[in-house]
């Protein structure tokens, strides 16, 4: 595909500084872009690289683009810019409708004539499958499922009986979605068995990472709203709710019934405990710990940053004694107090 940067700049509502017939075949980071590519600029650090660049055009910010010596597109996100001239780029091929023969469906199904499905595909009974939707090869699909159009279902992904998935959703492989939720009582020093009677509600334009896992409510159901980018390695725990367009990174953990705002950021490895709520606008750091509930929008953090191993060890040590010294403390106060 070949689009002139005059195409480009009107895709992206840019003002154009350069030959409006340049021609661009493709896009590239600035350090590998060559003659034809267009790249972009996110982040000022990185301004030092436009000097260097090959790419015929950099999608760049407006304080940006006087250290930019190469035609520029010049927006106020260059990011998402990016994204969408990318998204023009990216060879994505049209489902091809089909069934294949050795797919197993069961009673009552409806597969729309658009959707495709793959090899080795199982599917239960009363399972609808929307128009232009890929489900692809060894996915096991339960009774009473229902997804939406435009969604692509990764190799080797399992979705439980009664999950309901929204349109133009994308679910990598391994992900499990509608798996029991972690419910067990305690009597007389043995753990028993709750039943998780709920089930998973996806809305629509969510992402799930590979080998992330969703569990089904226990009574009400888990629900991941519109908009939802979920990465790869997650755990979302039975009942919690997602509010649409939050983001969570790698490998966090979500316990149950607890209940995230819209527009949250969650770092990498957080963990948040069960039964909070997070307001809408809260973003998480890497690695923080959550234990009780957020009420204002805002960032935050929790654990150490990493140093240098010694270091660590001696501020451990005296941690280990951080009660110790605030009596002591307290009791230099009371001291100065009654000298006063």
């Amino acid at each position: 595909m070949t689009k002139t940067l005059g195409e480009l700049a009107k895709h992206i509502n840019a003002e154009l500084i350069g030959d409006a017939n340049c021609e661009i075949t493709g896009v590239a980071t600035l350090q590998s872009a060559c003659d034809g590519q267009l790249s972009f600029l996110a982040n000022s650090t990185y301004r030092q690289y436009l000097a260097d660049t090959k790419a015929s055009a950099v999608i760049v910010s407006k304080s940006d683009a006087d250290a930019c010596p190469q035609a520029a597109l010049i927006v106020n996100d260059p990011y998402y810019a990016y994204a969408r001239v990318a998204a023009l780029f990216a060879k994505v091929a049209a489902v091809v409708p089909g069934i294949h023969g050795t797919v197993v469906v069961g009673e009552n199904c409806h597969i729309d004539p658009t959707a495709r499905i793959d090899a080795y595909v199982v599917m239960g009974d009363r399972v609808s499958i929307g128009p232009r939707t890929h489900i692809y090869s060894g996915c096991a699909i339960g009774n009473d499922v229902q997804l939406g159009a435009s969604c692509c279902v990764y190799s080797n992904v399992n979705i439980y009986d009664k999950t309901q998935i929204g349109d133009r959703v994308i679910i990598h492989s391994g992900v499990v979605i509608g798996s029991d939720g972690f419910g067990f009582a305690n009597h007389e020093h043995r753990w028993h068995k709750v039943p998780q009677l709920g089930h998973v509600i996806v809305g629509d334009d969510v992402d799930i990472g590979a080998n992330t896992t969703i569990d089904c409510g226990a009574l009400d159901d888990t629900i991941i709203e519109t908009g939802v980018k979920l990465d790869n390695q997650i755990q979302v725990g039975h009942n919690v709710r997602i509010g649409a367009h939050t983001v969570v990174a790698g490998c966090t953990g979500i316990a149950g019934s607890t209940k995230i705002g819209r527009g949250c950021i969650i770092g990498g490895a957080a963990m948040i405990a069960g039964h909070l709520e997070l307001t809408d606008g809260v973003v998480l750091t890497g690695g923080a710990m959550i234990t009780n509930s957020i009420r204002t929008p805002g960032i935050y953090s929790s654990g150490t940053s990493f140093m240098e191993h010694r270091a660590w060890q001696k501020n451990v040590a005296r941690f280990r004694h951080l009660d110790e010294l605030t009596r002591r403390v307290k009791a230099l106060e009371e001291q100065e107090k009654n000298h006063e």
